[in-house]
């Protein structure tokens, strides 16, 4: 199964981005924090994060850069 990481500070855009997803077969992880969005991508493995870029503490971008 696919696993999908999503981190996002919209619980709302979480809860219809996850619904849909796990609707579609795939196993969905999600974090509305970068900190937490960080830590979860340096121990685990996604085939796909969807990342928002304007988060708390830790910006997607430099989540990306990590």
């Amino acid at each position: 199964m696919k696993k999908i990481l999503i981190v996002e500070d919209e619980l709302n855009m979480i809860t219809g981005l996850k619904d849909n997803l796990e609707f579609e077969g795939y196993e969905v992880d999600t974090a509305m924090e970068g900190k937490t969005g960080l830590e979860k991508v340096t121990g685990e493995k996604y085939d796909l994060i969807l990342l928002d870029v304007m988060l708390p503490e830790v910006s997607g971008f430099d989540i990306c850069k990590t």
